[in-house]
C-alpha cells in the first residue's frame, strides 16, 4: 500500500458522521485488508471526529487501530478510508462535552466510560485518509 495522508473533513461528512448514533469501525491487516467491523460512538468536537475505547487500551479494535495507523469507516450512508490520530490534550474537555450532549440518554455508567481522565489515552482523532484504496 501506498503512503497515505490526511485531509481536511468536507462539511457535509463532517456533519452526517458527527450526528450518526454509532459508526463502524475497521482498521487494516499488515497486508493492506480491512480487519471485521466493530460498531462504536463517534462524536464531534470543531471540525474533528472522535472515537474512544469504553474498555481501555487493551480492547482488541482500539489496539489494532493504534497499531494500523488507518482504516474505514461506514456511518451515515457514507463509507470514507480515514487515518487514526491521537488527538492534542487540548480538545479533551470538548470531547467529553459532546459524549455527554450526544450520549447521556444511555445513563451515567455507561457514558462513564468514554469520558473523563480514563478516557484521554484511549481516545482517536479520525481524519479522512488520501492515498491507496485498502480493498
Amino acid at each position: 500500500m501506498s503512503a497515505t495522508t490526511a485531509t481536511p473533513w468536507p462539511p457535509g461528512d463532517l456533519t452526517a458522521i458527527g450526528r450518526a448514533e454509532e459508526l463502524r469501525l475497521a482498521s487494516l491487516r499488515p497486508d493492506g485488508t480491512l480487519r471485521p467491523y466493530v460498531t462504536i460512538w463517534v462524536v464531534r468536537a470543531g471540525d474533528d471526529l472522535f472515537v474512544r475505547s469504553a474498555r481501555g487500551p487493551g480492547n482488541g479494535w482500539f489496539a489494532r487501530a493504534v497499531r494500523s495507523g488507518a482504516g474505514r469507516i461506514r456511518a451515515a450512508g457514507l463509507e470514507r478510508d480515514v487515518v487514526f490520530t491521537r488527538p492534542g490534550d487540548d480538545v479533551h474537555a470538548a470531547i467529553d462535552a459532546a459524549y455527554h450532549a450526544k450520549y447521556d440518554r444511555y445513563g451515567a455508567a455507561i457514558v462513564g466510560s468514554v469520558v473523563g481522565a480514563q478516557a484521554e489515552p484511549v481516545t482517536l482523532r479520525l481524519l479522512p485518509r488520501s492515498g491507496e484504496d485498502p480493498s
